[in-house]
Formats: C-alpha cells, structure tokens, sequence
C-alpha cells in the first residue's frame, strides 16, 4: 500500500477541491469498517459530492473545518486519485466552452423545432434547463 490518502467531507457551499470519491471509481478502503463507520456517522453516501478524497503530500487542499480521515490507498489506486485531482487544461476548458456556444447559439431554433414537433413547452424546459419563461415566449411567436 502507498500512502495514506485523506478522505474528508467538504463543508457546504464551498470550492470543490480534491476528487470526489465516487469519480474515482471503486476503492478497497471503502470495504473498512472505519471508512463505512465514519461516512455512517455524517449521513453521506460515498457517492456524495461532499465526499472527496486527496492523495497523500496534498492535505494543504483539504479547508481546515472539513472533517477527515486516513485512508491507505494501492498503488493503481493512487494513480486514479492523482489524475481525477489534477486540474482540466486551460484548452480543455476552452474546448468546452466552444462546445458550449457553440450548442447554446442556436438555442432558440433548437427550442422552435422541438415546440413545432409537438415537445410540450414543459418537457422542453425539463430537457434542457432553459426558463420556463423564455420556451413560452417562443411558443408565442
């Protein structure tokens, strides 16, 4: 085993640091009865986006009020926190945001479309999470 990682709960309303558990993928040490003991006793499930784990030399992350707790971590366990850790690119991040204008642009032909398919105004702001104010002011038009 490498290690000790930190699990800790995130306070509320705070910037996400570390990984969240349930990115890494499947974790032996969430097996320990320590680990079920203490996820238990805060009500969080470990697919929680509270519960975040950061590996080991990298505790200066974790906000001083978060409660934490050690947990060994293998090697390829290690490398899987390490990468969901590690932050986005700056392209990447742009790459998305291209994606994004790109998808948002054309928003309100999208919208038109799907009214004049026979998509109910509501199930429109369901899929999509556009205001319910802007889809009936296109179904008006």
């Amino acid at each position: 085993m490498a290690d000790e990682a930190q699990l800790f709960l995130l306070p509320e309303r705070r910037a996400r640091l570390g990984a969240a558990l349930g990115a890494v993928g499947a974790l032996e040490c969430l097996d320990a009865p320590a680990v079920r003991a203490w996820l238990d006793a805060h009500g969080m499930p470990p697919s929680s986006e509270r519960v975040r784990i950061v590996p080991a030399g990298s505790e200066v992350l974790i906000p001083d009020d978060a409660d934490r707790l050690p947990v060994p971590l293998s090697d390829e366990e290690v490398e899987r926190v390490q990468r969901e850790c590690a932050p986005q690119s700056i392209t990447e991040v742009e790459d998305e945001l291209l994606a994004f204008r790109d998808t948002a642009q054309d928003w309100e032909a999208l919208v038109l479309r799907a009214l004049t398919a026979g998509v109910p105004a509501a199930r429109i702001v369901e899929l999509t999470g556009l205001a319910p104010d802007d889809v009936t002011r296109l179904a008006a038009a």
